[in-house]
Order: C-alpha cells, then structure tokens, then sequence
C-alpha cells in the first residue's frame, strides 16, 4: 500500500440504512501474528493505544483505558468476538456517545498482513474527528508494529494531517 496520506485517510461510506461506515486499511510485511500481538498484548497495547483490564475472552466485559488521552477514562469494554489472529470486535462506551464497536481484521495479501479498522456511526454523526483521532492511533500501532518513529503529540499530528481532513 502506498504510504502517502490521502491512501492513508479513513474513508467514510453510507450504509443503506444511512449510518456512516468509516473504514482503515493498513499493511506491513510482517506475519499476521506479530501484528496480532501488537493489536493485543497487553505491554504492546499499552505503547500506541491503552490498557484493558479484565478476562480476556467473548463475552467478557473489562475497563478499557485509552492513555493516550488528554484525560484517560476507564470505561467497560466487552469483547464481541475473538479468533486469533484473524479478527477482533470490541464494543465500549466511549464517554459522552453512543457505544463504539469497533471490528478489527486481520488478512495476509501477498506478503503483506493487511489490517482492516471498521466503525460504524450514526446518521448524523460528525465523523471527521473520530476518523483523524483513529488515524492518529493506527499511526502509533503502526509504529508498534514495525517499529517505525511514532507520530508525535496530538497538537503537531493534527496541524500536518487536519488539512487533509478539512480541519485546519
């Protein structure tokens, strides 16, 4: 996949029913099972994303912390469905909206492993900050991954890639 930003922006669809999908497409040469141990363990989770404290199997609901945040907050977090290393769906309730499911795959193209990031909104959902705070996040898992340099603070993130989003 190419690396320049406009491949790399979330790319919002409108369902039939008028909800909003906004999806992610990221890929390394690394094996599936290192990118699925970067997407869950908890010492890699805890570099680009949070901490989930709890069981950790389908239908357990945990306390997901996004750290990275300006004021982290543990909110309950159940996980939908699990089949290592291929796919994750995790659903929370994120502070102040309606609850997030996040379903996250896992696929080899080539000699590629190929994450697809998918979340589904509402109708009237203003997804434009959510689809650049997510790109802001798998840009850090990228980093866990491959070890390239992490993007930096939100505020630097936001001025070089808000223009492509719209916001200035």
């Amino acid at each position: 996949m190419s690396e320049d930003l406009e491949t790399r922006r979330g790319v919002v669809t409108r369902l039939g029913d008028g909800r909003q999908r906004l999806e992610f497409r990221r890929s390394w040469p690394d094996p599936v099972e290192d990118v699925w141990a970067a997407l869950t363990e908890p010492d890699r989770m805890a570099r680009w994303i949070g901490t989930y404290e709890g069981e950790r199997a389908v239908g357990a609901t945990g306390t997901f912390t996004m750290t990275h945040e300006e004021e982290p907050v543990g909110e309950p977090m159940t996980i939908v469905e699990c089949d290592p290393p291929r796919r994750l769906v995790v659903e929370w309730v994120q502070q102040d909206t309606d609850a997030w499911r996040v379903d996250l795959r896992l696929s080899t193209e080539g000699d590629r492993t190929v994450l697809r990031f998918v979340q589904v909104f509402g109708a009237d959902a203003d997804v434009t900050d959510f689809a650049l705070g997510w790109h802001w996040y798998l840009a850090k898992f990228g980093a866990e991954v491959d070890g390239s340099p992490a993007p930096g603070e939100w505020a630097a993130f936001l001025a070089q890639v808000g223009p492509a989003y719209g916001r200035p």
